[in-house]
């Protein structure tokens, strides 16, 4: 719990470290159902998203699909090597990775990030509150929903990475694909990273982000390939929400193009996913 209090008051601080402009014409309950309702229909455009996908957005589709097809081949030495170094991370670490990736801990933060502010009527701290809470919800339902329609083990199960049993929701070591603790983590992560432009910044909140994700392979509890695909629920759900909320909200912080740009390399011995934003 503690790691989870110290990253609220990081996140915190940076968020309310920028120039933000209080709005106080509306009441903070007329705030607040504007702003769930804005959750609730933020869920409904990420889930309508691929009916409207064109070209391009197919492409980024099958990157996602390369990627993950890739990592599943190396599901098992990926899986040993980080089961093995699990006893040499410091304990801090694994408890992190823990805490923050839970469901529980999650909406501890978003929540606090939203309720930060509506009590200040800071439309770009609600508005990122707004963001952080549609896209965990939204990609945590479809995470939920995919482990338990996919059946994958997980590797603590002692079963290998080919074994599944679809539908079989009442066993939760079949439970593995995708990571959960990935989507939730991620999905923090990229939300609040694209509240700022400093690379450092950036970088120290994807890496505070992917901590929880690199987390279940030393425990044990997914494969790489359910980490990966986790990692790209949670892009593609905050970019799609992001956008959405762009019609709905004055304040912007964001005003430059909002793309992604993803670039699959290959090389001897060495194959490479780089994504920018």
């Amino acid at each position: 719990m503690k790691y989870t209090f110290l990253f609220f008051c990081f996140f915190s601080y940076l968020l309310n470290a920028q120039n933000t402009v209080h709005d106080s014409v509306d009441t903070r309950w007329e705030m607040f159902t504007y702003d769930m309702g804005n959750v609730f229909k933020g869920m409904g455009h990420s889930y309508s998203r691929p009916l409207h996908w064109k070209g391009n957005d197919w492409t980024k589709f099958g990157y996602v699909l390369g990627g993950t097809g890739i990592s599943y081949l190396i599901d098992t030495p990926t899986s040993d090597y980080f089961v093995g170094i699990k006893e040499d991370v410091p304990k801090f670490i694994r408890d992190y990775g823990f805490e923050y990736g839970s469901p529980e801990n999650n909406y501890m933060i978003t929540g606090a990030v939203y309720l930060s502010g509506l009590i200040t009527k800071n439309e770009k701290l609600r508005r990122t509150g707004v963001l952080l809470i549609s896209s965990a919800s939204s990609a945590g339902l479809l995470q939920q929903i995919l482990k338990s329609a996919v059946g994958r083990a997980r590797p603590l199960s002692g079963q290998n990475k080919d074994t599944y049993k679809p539908l079989w929701a009442g066993d939760r070591q079949y439970h593995s694909f995708p990571s959960g603790h990935a989507i939730l983590a991620m999905t923090n992560a990229h939300a609040i990273a694209k509240q700022f432009k400093n690379i450092w910044v950036k970088t120290g909140i994807y890496t505070l982000g992917s901590v929880p994700a690199i987390s279940r392979l030393w425990e044990g509890k997914h494969w790489l390939s359910d980490v990966v695909l986790g990692v790209a629920i949670s892009i593609f759900t905050v970019e799609s929400i992001d956008r959405y909320l762009d019609s709905k909200y004055d304040q912007k912080y964001n005003d430059s193009s909002k793309k992604v740009a993803w670039d699959l390399s290959f090389g001897p011995g060495q194959v490479g996913l780089n994504i920018a934003f």
